[in-house]
């Protein structure tokens, strides 16, 4: 099933992309999705105990389900004065 993904800050330079389509198998979870952009981007796995997660613009857990055309966003913790 297609899910949407949004990424923010530092994920977004790391994948050199703020928008992605990306396939999940049912049933899924935001973690799965997680997994398969680290597993793509590897260089962003090290942020997964920081994030923030979000499903169709709610903040989700990564135990949240996600179904067929959700938007998924992932937003590392952000630093700044």
């Amino acid at each position: 099933m297609p899910v949407t993904v949004r990424l923010f800050a530092r994920l977004r330079e790391l994948a050199g992309a703020d928008e992605l389509q990306r396939p999940v198998a049912a049933p899924a979870t935001v973690r799965d999705v997680w997994e398969g952009l680290a597993s793509e981007w590897p260089a962003i796995a090290p942020y997964a105990p920081s994030l923030s997660c979000a499903v169709n613009a709610q903040y989700a857990r990564m135990t949240t389900p996600v179904a067929d055309g959700d938007e998924v966003a992932f937003l590392p913790p952000v630093s700044g004065g």
